[in-house]
């Protein structure tokens, strides 16, 4: 038999004045954290890369990359001569390879007949490195030069904070995409639209007013308001600054809300990332079976529901556990050509980088063991390198 704990014996803890309390000061001792890790006057920035780095960034060899520069005098040698080459030495490359050639081949903007590509980055548990995924791919795809809008969708807001924009400090009202998307008042989506200290790479923050647009679609649907369903609004904004990208990544909320619906509406592409252990294959389970019943009853009212592809990321693999080979190899046989061939490795790398809230793209690999570092680096580069390559596939591209 249950006995019910008498209030009147004991004194009770009321929760939402510890949540709220708990919260209030976790936030301050967070601004105290990120005043000593990035003074006020600091600001983030991207690294310099080196000649093999930068080559493959731009697509040709390395020994042609030391003719070029020698021959532009960019980037101007260091007193040691070796050369460093930023974003922007990178992409004045690629335009003056272009006009050598007469045709944009390493300029890899969208040609006609091209469409925007938006990629929704998503799962339904977190620590499946989502947010991870999302900021990485983004940066790759920028540094290689194409023309890129991340959106961070997730109320919680971690891409945002990798990028240098804090969501209690930097984010005011209407500042998130909830501000372009909102059923009453919403503002230009070139309002919100930021740069990012990479060339190329536009963000649009995300904090927790995202969640308004949770409650308010309820409230709209049961007024019967005339106005764009909430499947079509994302989609809706996009295509008003559709012309200024090549590629959208969306760090979609870790649920299935109306802003995931949304977000799936709007998306060409989708990537799920998987960890690869059974308790959190089991979750993808119900999770994948939840996505397609409501989809479904979003395609019956009009959403586009059909895509250039769809592809599961093994994240967070660690080669010599048995457990997750045996997963992932379990998953291969389920999904077949539906995964990427390279699954993301788990690094100390990645998550040393991750205190500081940078990515392995603005990391030196000095602050690294070589070999930590390097293997990192290359299973990255191969999976964003698989992901650029189903690009340039669908837009119909050797």
């Amino acid at each position: 038999m249950l006995h019910q704990r008498n209030p009147a014996s004991a004194e009770q803890e009321h929760l939402p004045s510890m949540l709220a309390a708990d919260a209030q000061e976790l936030q301050r001792q967070l601004q105290l954290h990120q005043a000593r890790v990035f003074p006020p006057t600091s600001a983030k920035s991207i690294r310099q890369f080196a000649p093999g780095e930068a080559a493959s960034f731009i697509g040709i060899g390395e020994a042609y990359l030391r003719q070029l520069a020698g021959e532009l005098n960019v980037p101007s040698p260091l007193p040691n001569g070796r050369r460093l080459y930023s974003a922007d030495d990178m992409n004045l490359i690629r335009r003056v390879l272009d006009e050598k050639n007469g045709t944009p081949k390493y300029v890899p903007h969208r040609r006609d007949g091209e469409h925007l590509q938006v990629i929704a980055v998503m799962n339904f548990k977190g620590g499946s490195g989502k947010t991870t995924t999302a900021a990485h791919l983004a940066q790759y795809l920028a540094l290689s030069g194409y023309r890129v809008l991340a959106v961070d969708l997730d109320p919680q807001a971690s891409l945002s904070a990798m990028y240098g924009h804090q969501p209690e400090l930097d984010v005011g009202e209407g500042e998130t995409l909830y501000g372009a998307i909102r059923y009453e008042d919403p503002v230009a989506i070139t309002e919100i639209v930021r740069s990012t200290y990479i060339p190329n790479l536009h963000l649009i923050p995300g904090n927790l007013e995202l969640m308004e647009f949770e409650h308010d679609t309820p409230r709209f649907m049961a007024q019967g308001a005339n106005s764009t369903m909430f499947f079509a609004r994302i989609g809706e904004v996009l295509g008003q600054i559709e012309e200024l990208y090549d590629l959208v990544v969306i760090d979609c909320p870790p649920q299935l809300g109306f802003l995931t619906m949304s977000a799936l509406c709007a998306a060409t592409s989708v990537l799920i990332t998987i960890h690869p252990q059974m308790l959190d294959v089991m979750s993808m389970s119900q999770f994948l079976a939840m996505t397609s019943e409501l989809m479904s009853v979003v395609e019956r009212a009009g959403g586009r529901t059909s895509y250039d592809w769809m592809r599961y990321l093994v994240t967070r693999f660690e080669p010599n556990d048995g457990p997750q080979s045996q997963m992932t190899g379990f998953m291969r046989a389920i999904f077949g050509n539906r995964m990427l061939n390279t699954p993301m490795l788990k690094s100390t790398a990645i998550s040393d980088a991750g205190v500081t809230k940078q990515t392995l793209y603005e990391v030196e690999r000095t602050q690294f063991t070589r070999g930590t570092y390097d293997r990192a680096i290359e299973a990255l580069n191969a999976v964003n390198g698989e992901i650029e390559q189903l690009v340039k596939t669908t837009w119909g591209r050797k």
